[in-house]
């Protein structure tokens, strides 16, 4: 009898994975102050991390989103003074994106709403038991990114 899709692992391993995202998403979100959407935390949260002055398509590349995508965010980021876009003095065709002082904020009271879960999250796991999932989840992230990279190559020869 052929096995069923179940009795993968490998696919078990994405199943897991798609979960844990859309549960992951789902408690972010419903924490977020009124009007801020998970993909414009996504953006806040990677300034925050990365800091100020990175360009949209550094963000695009790093939260795997794409040009439109990132373009409305950015827009609606914008638009509730949240961020600022200005031109890079380097490369005037450049832009570079800045969280506002109004979006420091926002992210802070994000931030404090979801602190309570990541504390829980803490508590329910070691930190031996994350470190130990890294290895094989940054290893299947770049696996996967190489065959991603690999199939736009692919793509643009044809």
């Amino acid at each position: 009898m052929a096995a069923e899709p179940e009795d993968h692992p490998d696919v078990q391993v994405f199943d897991e994975i798609r979960y844990i995202e859309h549960l992951v998403r789902t408690a972010i979100a419903r924490k977020l102050p009124v009007g801020l959407n998970y993909p414009q935390f996504e953006v806040m949260n990677l300034l925050s991390r990365r800091g100020d002055g990175i360009t949209p398509l550094e963000i695009a590349r790093a939260l795997q989103m794409t040009k439109s995508g990132l373009t409305n965010t950015l827009q609606r980021l914008c638009a509730r003074k949240l961020t600022r876009v200005e031109h890079c003095e380097a490369d005037g065709r450049k832009k570079r994106i800045w969280l506002t002082a109004e979006g420091k904020q926002a992210y802070s009271q994000a931030m404090a709403a979801i602190r309570p879960r990541m504390e829980s999250l803490r508590d329910g796991f070691t930190q031996k038991e994350f470190r130990e999932a890294l290895p094989f989840l940054k290893a299947l992230r770049t696996w996967l990114g190489e065959m991603h990279e690999a199939s736009v190559s692919e793509a643009l020869k044809a």
